[in-house]
C-alpha cells in the first residue's frame, strides 16, 4: 500500500502518532498525544539551517541526510518500536510534512508498517487549531462566574466540574491564576501555541447543547492572551457574580496563596510590578511585609487598596446587569451549596 495524503481528520484512524522535529519545537507547542522521536536535536537543526544559508542548500541536505540516517536508526532500534507487530500503523510530522518526516516513514515503510506522514505536518495542524476556536467559540453556551478576588470562583468551578457540569477551566489551562501574583509554584505556562491547542482540545469534548461555565477573565492570563473569538464569547456569556465578605474572600486567599510565602523574595519582586498603579511608599510597605511574611495584612491592602478598586471599574465598564449570589461564607460546604445552586438553574 503506497502512502496517501493524510489530514487532520485522520488523526484517530492511527495506532502512534510521532513528531519527529526537534525538542525545542516538540516543547513549544505539538499534537495531543504525540510522542517525540526527533531526527534532528534543536544544535543539528541550528547547523544544518546555518549552512542551508551560509553555504548551500545541496550541502545543508548532505549534513543533515546523514544525521537523520543516523538518528532513525537509533530509533528503530528503541524499545518503543521493536515490539510493534506488522499491522501497527503511525502517523508522522515534521513542520511542514516534508523531508524529515518523509525520510522517517520511508524507512518504517521498507520495514513493512503502513507509516504515513501528515500532509502539512504541524503547520497544518496549527491552521485546524485556529479554524476550530473560530468555529466552536461563538457556539459555546457560557455561563460566566465573576466576582472580586478571593470569592472562590476557581473553586466553585471545580466543584461544578465534579458535578459532571462542562467547565471551561481557563486559569488551569494557562497554569497561572491570572492576576500579578498568580504564577503557579513550580509550574510554568505553555507557550501560546500549546494554549490554543488545550483550548481546542478542551473545547471539542464540550456538548454544544448545554452551558459551558467558565471564570471571568480579561484577555491575558499571565503573559498568553485569549483568543478573540473565545474572548468574545465570554464576554457576551450570562454572567452570575459571587459576593462574600472581606474576611471570608481573605481566608480563602490565605488558603489558596500560603505558597507564596515559601519564596519571600521572589513575591517582594512581584510587587514591584505594581509601581506604575501605587504610590512609591506603598510598594515598599508591602514589600516589607512580603519579606517578613506577613501575608494576612499584605493580602488585605492589596485587596482593599488594589483588587476591588480594579474589579469595580472592571464592573462599570461592562454592561449588563449579573445574576448575584451572596454568601457569607467559602468553606467546602458554602461551595458546594453554590455549585448546587448553579447547577439546578443551567
Amino acid at each position: 500500500m503506497s502512502p496517501r495524503p493524510v489530514t487532520v481528520c485522520d488523526l484517530p484512524t492511527f495506532d502512534t502518532l510521532i513528531d519527529v522535529r526537534s525538542p525545542a519545537e516538540y516543547a513549544e507547542d505539538h499534537i495531543p498525544g504525540a510522542i517525540n522521536c526527533p531526527v534532528l536535536d534543536d544544535d543539528e537543526r541550528r547547523s544544518v539551517g546555518t549552512t542551508y544559508v551560509q553555504v548551500s542548500a545541496f550541502e545543508a541536505r548532505k549534513l543533515g541526510g546523514a544525521i537523520v540516517a543516523r538518528r532513525i536508526a537509533q530509533h528503530l532500534e528503541d524499545p518503543r518500536f521493536l515490539d510493534r507487530p506488522k499491522s501497527w500503523r503511525p502517523l508522522l510530522y515534521c513542520w511542514r510534512g516534508g523531508q524529515r518526516s518523509g525520510s522517517f516513514v520511508a524507512w518504517m515503510r521498507m520495514i513493512g508498517w503502513d507509516a504515513q506522514a501528515l500532509q502539512g505536518g504541524y503547520k497544518s495542524w496549527r491552521r485546524h487549531v485556529i479554524a476550530q476556536i473560530d468555529a466552536l467559540a461563538p457556539r459555546l453556551a457560557m455561563r460566566v462566574l465573576s466576582g472580586p478576588t478571593g470569592s472562590a470562583k476557581t473553586r466553585v468551578l471545580r466543584e461544578l466540574a465534579r458535578r459532571g457540569e462542562q467547565v471551561l477551566d481557563l486559569e488551569a489551562l494557562a497554569a497561572h491564576r491570572g492576576s500579578v501574583l498568580g504564577a503557579i509554584p513550580g509550574e510554568a505556562q505553555p507557550s501560546q501555541k500549546a494554549f490554543e491547542t488545550r483550548l481546542v482540545h478542551a473545547m471539542a469534548g464540550f456538548d454544544l447543547a448545554r452551558p459551558v461555565w467558565v471564570e471571568s477573565e480579561s484577555r491575558r492570563i499571565g503573559r498568553l492572551a485569549l483568543p478573540t473569538p473565545l474572548l468574545d464569547a465570554l464576554r457576551a456569556g450570562a454572567v452570575t457574580e459571587l459576593r462574600a465578605p472581606v474576611e471570608a474572600r481573605l481566608a480563602h486567599l490565605l488558603d489558596d496563596y500560603a505558597a507564596l510565602g515559601d519564596d519571600r523574595p521572589a513575591l517582594a519582586d512581584k510587587l514591584a510590578l505594581l509601581a506604575p498603579l501605587h504610590a512609591r511608599e506603598t510598594i515598599e510597605r508591602w514589600q516589607a511585609w512580603a519579606h517578613a511574611g506577613a501575608l494576612p495584612a499584605l493580602f488585605e491592602q492589596l485587596v482593599l487598596q488594589h483588587y476591588d478598586p480594579l474589579y469595580a471599574r472592571s464592573q462599570r465598564r461592562d454592561s449588563g446587569t449579573p445574576a448575584v449570589i451572596d454568601t457569607p461564607r467559602l468553606d467546602e460546604p458554602a461551595i458546594a451549596s453554590i455549585a448546587a445552586r448553579l447547577a439546578a438553574g443551567s
